[in-house]
């Protein structure tokens, strides 16, 4: 039976776990994530991809490695920028020009809300359990932009930590990631 804990807690255990890392642990860690994307998904010219931009002082995955990757693939990318109080996609290129936002978070400088059809987003997180319910700082963006007017067709959760504990107070509002890369594995909760 696995423990079932509040998100505020999941969210201070996995805050701490998470800057417990070193910089170097961070780095050999992100690159095992990118190495579990690789091997799940075959991503192909012209696909779009929503990456989130990482927040260095809260030791989040480094997804530049990622953004290289789908570059380099020729994809379509994309990125995160908040606007009031709703999540946009703004698609970014290798010369894109980015600010930091009041939050600390890394955004495009651009404010063109690109409102297509995604192939994959990857979506940062503190935690996840095992039925995909995304732990966050407690805003609630993610999943009002999940439940955006656009299709998503890939809603992939990164993380340094196995689900090992339930998120208890899930509510209607959230929404379920379709997925989980962990260092050493794929979790997929679209598999009954």
């Amino acid at each position: 039976m696995n423990l079932s804990l509040t998100k505020k807690e999941l969210r201070s255990i996995y805050k701490a776990k998470r800057m417990a890392l070193s910089q170097d642990e961070v780095n050999f860690l992100s690159q095992k994530i990118f190495e579990q994307f690789v091997l799940q998904f075959n991503v192909f010219e012209n696909q779009k991809v929503n990456v989130f931009l990482p927040i260095g002082k809260m030791n989040e995955i480094n997804t530049q490695i990622f953004i290289d990757y789908f570059f380099d693939k020729k994809l379509k990318v994309f990125a995160p920028k908040i606007k009031g109080d709703k999540i946009i996609s703004v698609e970014i290129f290798p010369d894109s020009d980015f600010e930091i936002n009041n939050w600390g978070i890394k955004e495009p400088v651009s404010n063109i809300d690109s409102n297509v059809d995604l192939d994959y987003v990857l979506a940062p997180l503190l935690y996840c359990d095992r039925f995909g319910n995304r732990v966050g700082y407690g805003k609630g963006f993610y999943d009002s932009f999940f439940s955006g007017d656009f299709g998503i067709h890939n809603k992939i959760g990164l993380n340094f930590f196995f689900p090992d504990q339930d998120v208890a107070d899930v509510f209607e509002s959230d929404i379920a990631l379709d997925g989980l890369i962990t260092p050493y594995n794929f979790i997929d909760f679209n598999i009954n």
